[in-house]
């Protein structure tokens, strides 16, 4: 009998222990969901990623005033002395039902070195920027953004008013700092910008009216050439804003005609052209 109770204190000892160091080791925590590596599978065939950062940058505020209006700005930092290219710019709003933002194509000639737009953020999330560069290499740098709901966020027009404007273009032209007077708008670097009217429908909006979700309807292509030289070409998703508004600087080829076509999701395609200098600045 002594030697069973003894061994019977002994296994309540060790249970004792057991239940006390399970009170006291810290509950395991699940990995937050990142949702990158799968992206760069489905976006990117899954093909390596290098270190960006003396290659791309990318500019976005921390925590976004309008989650429908983010301001998002790439820049491209390779030096005059690197013979690569860059080809094409992707941004990618990881945490948004559709990530793949926009693909932007950089026209061979023009020298493009900075996009902005504006686009929706629907939760908190990385947003990551990939160059493509004539080396056939992907290189990548990414941000954070705090903001959430900008992909149901209503239309701010009305349904009259949007479709009164569907597919207008503005196009500006900018004079650049430290451009002399001997520097017109068809010579030197230059900056513009083109805006299109278009309610850019995410899918996920429900019309106040019938309360019913209003389909996806957006701009999907954009192509801008100066003369017949393509400047920037632009593949977009649903995390473009409504009013679709691409700022960019290129080097100007001498053009005096400066055109633009954009295409929608329902098979619309609208055309304008300019003179070069006929634009505001």
């Amino acid at each position: 009998m002594p030697g069973r109770r003894f061994h019977l204190l002994c296994i309540a000892s060790l249970l004792s222990v057991m239940l006390v160091g399970a009170r006291i080791a810290p509950a395991a925590t699940p990995e937050a969901n990142d949702p990158w590596p799968g992206l760069v599978q489905d976006i990117f065939n899954n093909r390596p990623m290098n270190d960006g950062a003396d290659v791309i940058a990318i500019e976005m505020p921390y925590r976004a005033e309008d989650a429908a209006i983010v301001p998002v700005t790439l820049r491209t930092k390779l030096p005059p002395s690197d013979s690569r290219r860059v080809l094409r710019i992707t941004l990618v709003i990881d945490q948004n039902p559709a990530p793949m933002a926009a693909k932007f194509e950089l026209g061979p000639d023009a020298n493009v070195t900075e996009i902005s737009t504006r686009v929706r953020v629907n939760n908190y999330t990385d947003v990551h920027a990939v160059a493509e560069l004539s080396d056939g290499k992907l290189y990548m740098t990414k941000t954070y953004v705090k903001a959430s709901g900008g992909c149901s966020a209503p239309a701010t027009k009305v349904a009259d008013e949007a479709k009164s404007r569907l597919g207008q273009m503005r196009y500006r032209q900018f004079a650049r700092a430290g451009q002399g007077s001997g520097q017109g708008p068809t010579s030197g670097t230059r900056e513009a910008q083109i805006m299109i009217g278009h309610p850019s429908h995410s899918g996920l909006q429900m019309d106040q009216v019938t309360q019913l979700y209003i389909p996806a309807f957006f701009v999907d292509q954009l192509r801008l050439w100066q003369d017949d030289s393509l400047v920037l070409a632009m593949e977009g998703g649903i995390s473009i804003s409504e009013d679709p508004n691409i700022r960019f600087t290129y080097v100007s080829n001498g053009a005096t005609r400066f055109r633009a076509e954009a295409r929608d999701t329902k098979g619309h395609v609208f055309q304008k052209e300019w003179k070069v200098d006929d634009s505001g600045i």
